[in-house]
């Protein structure tokens, strides 16, 4: 799964836990690993230079001035460089013992830049980082060098928060997107190294729709609503969309466990509804894994996104270490694990009044309604299927607000 490993080295705490990941990767997938320091003497020099109009008045004259700029450049120079050589240097003895191959790499320049430009040079599978740094005080969430690297780095990143191994129970967080797949086959790679259980967890919000209608209605002129035939929609969200919603996370689980049962693997699955983000914070709090791992993007992935809300947000606030996957599983790979449904015949009456629903939501209203017709025998989708659909899904849908209440 691993071949080439980055480490980013600051002698942090964190830092060091990132290291021994890394090294205890390398030793297990038969890796290189390399170790990587960055030290910013120009940087240095720039802000000596700076300060010159503060120093005493003996050492104002250009004579003096060149003098100490030498010094100032050679010292720190110089310094900097034994700085970064001997953290290097434990890298190094730690991969010695535990026969690991590795590489050195000192570079000079901004931190966080320096460390993007390694990890998009390097043909590396994977970077190791610790979320603090030496600048780590009682309020910080994370360090400033990883937020900023983190959003750059295409590859996929496993962020150090604990000095915990890779053991026990990993929570991977599934959407239906290839880089959510990708990051389950990654937890599977741990479990097979490493013998830990995995859950995947999908999260559904049905709850967004609601708070936005009721939004909505507080803003609409009776003419508005007739024009956007508020009614409608909301009767909609209510019988259709919210349960296609569960349908459709229950599926994307189902097939989670389709491509792990083809790696050989059981694993377990929970369907939740909420906020993504926050749900499988609540998890992961309680329960205490060793390891979240999330997909980059999602399924509404653009190109102008770093990453995705709900993976930024569990990258900040998740009390664990989390692993980022920014590959992706390819398309193909996912379609040989569906299990292949032939569509429903519907009729032109059936056809017309799924126009009513709005382009966004047509795909999964027409799913619920087929799983529906299944379901209860029919071989073809009727208007009078669509209706005994959607007054079946409609109380169902009342009862859940009613036990919500």
């Amino acid at each position: 799964m691993f071949q080439n490993i980055l480490t980013a080295l600051d002698n942090s705490d964190y830092s060091d836990y990132g290291m021994e990941l890394a090294v205890t990767l390398g030793r297990t997938y038969k890796a290189k690993v390399t170790g990587c320091h960055v030290y910013a003497a120009k940087l240095h020099e720039t802000r000596f230079m700076d300060m010159e109009s503060g120093l005493p008045e003996r050492y104002q004259s250009e004579d003096v001035l060149k003098k100490q700029r030498d010094i100032h450049d050679t010292l720190i120079s110089k310094g900097l460089e034994v700085i970064s050589d001997s953290y290097l240097d434990r890298f190094e003895k730690r991969c010695r013992v535990t026969g690991v191959d590795f590489a050195r790499k000192s570079r000079e320049g901004k931190n966080f830049v320096e460390i993007i430009k390694e990890a998009d040079e390097g043909d590396y599978d994977l970077a190791v980082m610790g979320f603090l740094g030496l600048g780590e005080v009682e309020s910080s969430v994370i360090g400033g060098v990883c937020e900023r690297a983190i959003r750059k780095i295409r590859k996929d990143m496993l962020i150090v928060k604990k000095n915990v191994p890779i053991k026990g129970r990993i929570i991977v967080a599934v959407d239906g997107s290839p880089y959510s797949y990708w990051g389950l086959t990654v937890a599977i790679g741990f479990k097979k190294a490493f013998g830990c259980d995995i859950e995947a967890v999908s999260v559904f919000d049905p709850f967004f729709h609601q708070v936005a209608f009721k939004n909505i209605a507080n803003v609409l002129s009776d003419a508005a609503s007739q024009v956007f035939k508020f009614k409608e929609q909301e009767k909609l969200h209510e019988e259709l969309i919210d349960d296609g919603m569960a349908k459709l996370y229950k599926g994307y689980l189902t097939m989670a466990e389709r491509v792990a049962a083809g790696r050989g693997v059981e694993i377990k699955t929970r369907l939740l509804s909420g906020k993504p983000f926050d749900e499988i914070l609540k998890v992961v709090r309680s329960e205490e894994p060793s390891l979240l791992v999330v997909g980059r993007f999602g399924m509404h992935h653009v190109p102008e996104s770093d990453m995705g809300s709900h993976a930024e947000n569990l990258l900040r606030l998740a009390p664990c270490n989390v692993y980022i996957g920014s590959r992706g599983m390819a398309p193909e790979i996912i379609e040989t694990y569906t299990e292949t449904v032939p569509p429903m015949d519907w009729t032109d009456e059936a056809r017309a009044r799924m126009e009513k629903v709005p382009p966004f939501a047509r795909k999964m209203a027409e799913k619920a309604i087929q799983d529906y017709a299944r379901e209860h025998g029919y071989d073809k989708v009727t208007e009078e299927v669509v209706s005994e659909a959607t007054g079946r899904l409609l109380p169902t849908m009342i009862g859940k607000r009613k036990e919500d209440k």
